[in-house]
């Protein structure tokens, strides 16, 4: 029998040790003072997450949770639900586009499926597997109904902890992504509920429904918070916001970014998906705030409200909305310079010492 309620894992807090002894690192290196920029802060941030001085990222991971969503029957998206079914098997056939982004950063990919409508998706010979955390077969409609059942949601979240654990115990790095068609309108229906924002403010086109489709989201949106009354902010309790508006794949990813935490483990935030799951994860533990990290300024406009109230400075901007955590894929490639700089570059020390050794 499920749960009703969630205990989210211990997470460690960050280790201003390690973190100043990077900094006097970094401080010592050949090179004037902050020339490297942001790579330098975050080599700083990665040591004090993970409790080394001189970290490395040499096994990055993108996890990609899929779930179908009872709200795509409002005309929320450009695509019918079914899509979602295929790409799950275009990622574990490895022909989605984060799959190529992954390969080119040296980043594995795990696919997870968190509710796909229908029977499990096999997983074809000599493809990736594709994880069976499944809660449900998708949700029901948000405006309607809750999305989801209290337990559900619980499970959702326990299960995104559990990959988390296993299959993603040996990365160093883990970037979160999403596939679920319909699955923008529940991010915003979250970000709403957490942030107090406007419905208006955070509800984008999606996967390009123009003009109408963007009104018929925003009244989606505004329908189902005021049936779940979780339009006022700091009034709720994070596990009501999954189960109201959410979805299984946004519950296991707050799972999966509570898992890696507690396990030390940094976590890039993708689009505004997985933003609206690091939300949630940071609403339900604010001591894993510190273990989110950037990547890019996703299109969505819900994006921008979502790292203003994660306190992240994304890292660059190329117009993404995609999702598949293909933005955090990319962005795996400026961590593992910053650490690498940090790791392998001479300090001043040395440089002196082997002219001195070259001279004798």
């Amino acid at each position: 029998m499920r749960s009703e309620s969630f205990a989210p894992p211990a997470i460690p807090a960050f280790d201003d040790e390690a973190a100043s002894a990077a900094q006097a690192r970094q401080d010592a290196l050949a090179k004037p003072p902050g020339s490297l920029g942001r790579l330098e802060d975050l080599a700083v941030a990665i040591a004090g997450l993970t409790g080394k001085r001189r970290p490395t990222v040499s096994s990055p991971t993108v996890v990609v949770a899929a779930a179908d969503h009872g709200v795509v029957d409002r005309g929320v998206s450009a695509y019918p639900p079914d899509v979602t079914r295929a790409m799950l098997g275009a990622f574990a056939r490895e022909e989605a586009a984060v799959s190529a982004i992954a390969d080119v950063v040296g980043a594995d990919v795990v696919v997870v499926d968190a509710g796909v409508d229908g029977d499990p998706v096999g997983s074809p010979e000599g493809a990736a597997s594709v994880v069976d955390e499944r809660v449900g077969r998708g949700t029901a409609d948000l405006a309607a109904d809750p999305a989801m059942t209290r337990p559900d949601a619980v499970a959702a979240l326990e299960a995104g902890v559990r990959t988390a654990r296993t299959k993603l115990a040996d990365a160093d790095l883990v970037a979160l992504g999403e596939m679920g068609i319909g699955n923008t309108t529940a991010a915003a229906a979250m970000t709403a509920a957490v942030t107090g924002a406007d419905p208006a403010r955070v509800t984008g086109s999606g996967t390009g429904v123009g003009a109408e489709g963007r009104a018929r989201k925003v009244a989606v949106v505004e329908r189902a918070l005021g049936r779940a009354d979780l339009a006022a902010p700091g009034a709720r309790d994070p596990v009501a916001v999954l189960r109201h508006v959410g979805g299984y794949e946004l519950g296991l990813l707050a799972g999966v970014a509570l898992g890696c935490a507690a396990d030390r483990t940094p976590v890039v935030v993708d689009g505004v998906v997985s933003g609206a799951a690091a939300l949630l994860a940071d609403a339900l533990a604010g001591a894993v705030r510190p273990y989110l990290l950037p990547s890019h300024a996703g299109a969505e406009p819900g994006h921008a409200i979502q790292l203003g109230a994660l306190d992240l400075d994304p890292l660059f901007d190329h117009d993404l909305r995609l999702g598949e955590g293909s933005g955090a894929a990319l962005a795996i490639a400026t961590y593992r310079a910053a650490c690498a700089t940090h790791d392998r570059m001479a300090t001043l020390a040395d440089l002196t010492a082997a002219d001195r050794t070259t001279d004798g």
